[in-house]
């Protein structure tokens, strides 16, 4: 029975995988949070490794206060690089497999065609730019890993944008929502599906294709066409207001444009990566039902 860790798993992605874990039952899926692994402790890292037997790591653990992390530099590096370096070691030093979570945010935002794997990174956030410290960091570790960049992730839980929406539309008549970020988000519960499918490609085949791998849903929007299907879905009158991001100023600058390419991804592990829209409706009708 493959012996497959979960760190992080009590966030989005997390607990999506978690959620898929009955349907895996020749795998062993391990959950373990910063209260059960200390993932910047290399001695318990490597010591959990070994004693469990891991052959996979997926790593959901990370610091993703975007704003916050301009003030919080060295908690931010601590988790999104160092920890990331240690799991790799660790990983490396017991032949076990990484699957790492990374962020659109290592580019600056400013393309106007998706975004490949292959394309120059510059990140404009302490956020970002630990995220590729991250990425560089577990390259270097040895470990046999694969790294996903996604965006704009939302799921039925924790906090994000799709609850934050629908609780906002259900105690006010307008909000306003910037209309000149493009992207396309990203259903955790998918991605899930593509991390476990990744996995089982590897076993299958007796490959593990590393390297970088962008995954988002198909399509693009914007963060107000997005917020206007949310509130429909959700069946609210909400009035949705289109305002450019120089009227909705925040700390650190969100990419404009951060539409990533999935097909390398779908071409190596012939994967079908389903529509945001449809995503979303999926996601919109699970938190009817878990709110009623």
């Amino acid at each position: 029975m493959k012996q497959i860790l979960i760190t992080g798993s009590k966030g989005q992605l997390g607990s999506e995988l978690m959620a898929l874990a009955e349907q895996f039952a020749h795998w062993q899926f391990i959950p373990t949070d910063v209260d059960t692994l200390d993932l910047t402790d290399k001695r318990a890292l490597s010591q959990f490794l070994a004693e469990h037997k891991v052959d996979y790591v997926v790593n959901c653990a990370a610091y993703t206060a975007v704003d916050k992390a301009e003030d919080d530099l060295d908690l931010c590096y601590k988790i999104n690089r160092d920890a990331v370096r240690n799991l790799g070691e660790a990983a490396h030093a017991h032949q076990a497999r990484v699957v790492h979570i990374s962020t659109d945010y290592v580019f600056d935002g400013q393309a106007n065609t998706p975004y490949k794997e292959t394309d120059a990174v510059n990140p404009q956030s302490v956020y970002g730019k630990s995220k590729l410290a991250g990425e560089q960091a577990l390259q270097a570790s040895g470990a046999e890993s694969i790294i996903i960049r996604t965006a704009w992730l939302y799921s039925t839980y924790g906090n994000n944008f799709v609850k934050t929406m629908r609780r906002l539309a259900a105690e006010r008549d307008e909000l306003n929502v910037v209309c000149d970020q493009t992207g396309t988000p990203t259903y955790a519960a998918d991605l899930a599906q593509a991390i476990v499918a990744m996995i089982a490609f590897a076993e299958k085949e007796q490959q593990f294709p590393t390297g970088i791998y962008h995954y988002s849903n198909e399509g693009v929007t914007t963060w107000h066409e997005f917020a206007t299907e949310i509130i429909k879905l959700a069946g609210h009158s909400c009035t949705v207001k289109p305002i450019p991001t120089s009227q909705y100023p925040t700390k650190v600058a969100r990419p404009m444009y951060s539409v990533l390419d999935k097909s390398k991804l779908r071409s190596t592990f012939k994967l079908t990566v389903p529509n945001w829209e449809e995503s979303l409706r999926i996601c919109s009708e699970k938190l009817i039902i878990h709110n009623s």
